[in-house]
């Protein structure tokens, strides 16, 4: 898995989107904005123990497989375009990349975008509340494990959700501490100018 800050063209969403020169974001940054992240060996993950650790510990007892293709997802160009919509859920997104590659997308605390490259044998979690989406790469062709704790639960709430109590709770568990530091480093720019 790689990660990078996005620029702000709006050529073709499956490009990469680097920034000039290109910013990458390291796994440490994504944990502390509450992704995480597991490398796993996607031709046995029906075996896999490490996987059946990690859905043990983690509580994911549900489940599907999800094809993302023009080939092989029905009203493709409606979904595609339905997933690359800012959003939030009121669950983790946990997806388990078992072929292809593409691009989860999430926000950090200056409202930047992230780009986050999965590709076979990735397993991502985003957090509950957290402002992402999703694309196919130039590769045009994901094939994922989705996975639930408990039934799934489909519903994205486009952004601004800032009042929902999972936003919130994301905000106080993952952005707060930055958001202070901004504010505090703000301050002393003024304190000192004035």
């Amino acid at each position: 898995m790689e990660a990078w800050y996005m620029d702000d063209s709006a050529d073709d969403q499956r490009k990469p989107h680097h920034r000039s020169p290109p910013e990458y974001v390291s796994l440490e940054k994504l944990a502390e904005l509450g992704v995480l992240h597991w490398v796993l060996d996607a031709d046995s993950f029906e075996t896999d123990p490490e996987l059946q650790r990690i859905r043990k510990e983690r509580g994911y007892n549900y489940e599907d497989f999800i094809e993302v293709s023009p080939e092989r997802l029905a009203n493709y160009e409606t979904k595609i375009k339905n997933f690359y919509e800012e959003h939030m859920h009121t669950d983790e997104e946990i997806r388990y990349c078992l072929d292809g590659s593409g691009y989860f997308d999430i926000r950090d605390p200056e409202d930047r975008w992230i780009r986050i490259w999965v590709k076979k044998g990735d397993m991502i979690v985003l957090p509950a509340g957290s402002y992402h989406r999703f694309t196919l790469d130039e590769n045009n062709y994901l094939k994922a494990m989705r996975l639930f704790v408990g039934e799934p639960v489909w519903t994205p709430y486009n952004r601004p959700q800032d009042e929902h109590p999972v936003r919130k709770d994301y905000i106080n568990n993952f952005l707060k501490t930055h958001l202070d530091k901004i504010d505090v480093s703000l301050s002393t720019q003024h304190a000192a100018t004035a």
